[in-house]
C-alpha cells in the first residue's frame, strides 16, 4: 500500500509536469524584441556593410520561426534571444563597415581630385592641338565638376553610391588622359605663312 501511494504521487507529479510543459506560452515578447533588432539592422544598412553578420542572424531567426511552428516554445524563446543578439551584432558591424567605407571613399576623392588637377595641366599643354576635341573637353570638364560635387555630397549618406560615382569619374579622367597623351605625341604643325608677306 505504501508503494502504491508513492506510485500514485509520482504519476500525479508526472502528469502535472506534462500539462505545464504542454501549456508553455509562445515567446511573443522575445520574438517582438528580435524582430525590432532585425528592423534596426536593416535600417543601419547591414545588408550592404555587414552582409555576413546579417545572414547569420537571419538563419537563427528562421530556426526560431521553425521551432515556433512546431510549438517548441522553450527552444524558440532561446533562439529569438540569440537572434536578437545576432541582429544587434550585425547593426554594430554595419556601423563599423559604413565608417570604413566613408574613409575609403574620402581617400578616393582626394586621389581623384589630384588626378583631375594633373589632367587639367595636361590639357593646357596640348591646348593648341585640341581643335575639334576642345568642345567635348569643355563639356566633360563642366559635367565632371558637377558630378564630383554630387559624389562628395552623397558620401556620408551613401558611401557605396558615392564609390560608384567616383568610378565613373575615374573613367572620364582615363579617357582624357589617353587623349592628351596621344595629342602630346603628335608634332605641332607650323603655322602657314601668309601670302604676300615681305621677306627681309
Amino acid at each position: 500500500m505504501k508503494y502504491f501511494k508513492y506510485s500514485v504521487s509520482l504519476m500525479v507529479i508526472l502528469i502535472l509536469s506534462l500539462v505545464f510543459i504542454g501549456c508553455a506560452k509562445p515567446p511573443d515578447a522575445e520574438k517582438s524584441a528580435a524582430n525590432a533588432a532585425m528592423t534596426a539592422a536593416g535600417a543601419a544598412g547591414a545588408d550592404k556593410y555587414a552582409a555576413a553578420d546579417l545572414g547569420a542572424a537571419k538563419k537563427i531567426w528562421d530556426a526560431a520561426e521553425a521551432q515556433m511552428k512546431d510549438k517548441k516554445y522553450n527552444e524558440a524563446k532561446q533562439a529569438y534571444i540569440d537572434a536578437k543578439a545576432a541582429f544587434e551584432k550585425a547593426t554594430a558591424a554595419a556601423a563599423a563597415g559604413k565608417k570604413a567605407a566613408v574613409a575609403e571613399v574620402n581617400a578616393s576623392l582626394v586621389a581623384l581630385e589630384e588626378a583631375w588637377l594633373k589632367l587639367e595641366a595636361g590639357a593646357k599643354n596640348v591646348e593648341k592641338k585640341m581643335k575639334d576635341k576642345k568642345e567635348a573637353w569643355t563639356a566633360d570638364a563642366t559635367a565632371f565638376a558637377e558630378r564630383l560635387k554630387a559624389a562628395k555630397e552623397s558620401v556620408a549618406a551613401d558611401p557605396i553610391g558615392a564609390k560608384a560615382k567616383i568610378a565613373e569619374l575615374k573613367s572620364v579622367i582615363d579617357k582624357w588622359d589617353a587623349t592628351f597623351t596621344e595629342l602630346a605625341a603628335m608634332p605641332v604643325k607650323p603655322e602657314p605663312t601668309k601670302k604676300g608677306a615681305k621677306k627681309k
